[in-house]
């Protein structure tokens, strides 16, 4: 059985007082919740206090990016190691607004997972296809691009580590949600893959997150496929009421 895997992207929203607040309302909420991993991933500025603030919880801290060089002269950029030492225990790596309004490569990526390795982190690796590439019937090619671009010459130890989320861009912050079968068959595609660049074994332990407008109302049946094992969420995560709904999720 996998894990699920349950991350809330904050994006940039919440000061250090709102986000210490919403943590806290989390922590009393979800206490009991020991069957899945439960993630909140805030902006740089407020991470030291929010880990501050959960504490020894079963809430676990995210960043939403890193530079992949521990350190240097790379003006306003954050290491994997400076996040470990703020408390991270994971780092979201190719989300698509990093993409698209970036312009980070899959190499770019790929170099951002072997440092979050490097860290002793946990790389959350987006991907995902565009409206335009899915109406083009290019929703698999434009993952498998993903996919071997990230992953290129990643150890198999450090892929163990790696949560995959798949987020189609067009889902993402619109309102409009993939149909429960549309990202199942995302992410058996997603794992089949994972097989044929790794191993089966490998491939079955992975775990695949959804995200893209995830929300109460749609998160039981979108996590009761077979494939899926969590959620990616954004803004409903920024609502403690919604986050912990979406966190004790119950699939069919």
């Amino acid at each position: 059985m996998r894990r699920p895997f349950i991350a809330g992207n904050w994006k940039l929203h919440k000061t250090t007082a709102e986000a210490v607040t919403l943590v806290k309302a989390l922590e009393a909420n979800l206490a009991d919740v020991t069957d899945r991993d439960i993630v909140v991933a805030p902006v740089f500025t407020v991470l030291t206090s929010v880990s501050s603030a959960l504490g020894d919880s079963n809430i676990a801290v995210a960043a939403q990016n890193c530079f992949p060089e521990m350190q240097g002269a790379y003006t306003g950029e954050v290491s994997p190691l400076l996040l470990k030492d703020a408390g991270c225990r994971y780092v979201i790596v190719g989300h698509s607004e990093r993409r698209q309004l970036f312009g980070e490569t899959d190499g770019f990526i790929n170099r951002k997972l072997k440092a979050v390795a490097d860290a002793g982190l946990t790389a959350v690796f987006c991907v995902g296809e565009t409206l335009e590439e899915r109406e083009q019937g290019r929703t698999f090619e434009v993952l498998e691009k993903q996919l071997r671009g990230g992953l290129e010459n990643l150890l198999r130890d450090a892929m163990a580590r790696v949560v995959v989320a798949y987020e189609p861009v067009w889902a993402i912050g619109t309102g409009k949600t993939a149909s429960a079968a549309q990202a199942q068959q995302a992410h058996a595609f997603i794992r089949d893959l994972l097989s044929r660049l790794y191993d089966a074994d490998l491939a079955c332990r992975i775990r695949i997150v959804y995200g893209g407008s995830v929300k109460p109302d749609n998160v039981d049946g979108l996590l009761s496929q077979q494939d899926i094992d969590g959620a990616l969420v954004g803004g409903a995560s920024l609502k403690a009421e919604d986050f912990i709904r979406i966190v004790r999720f119950l699939p069919s």
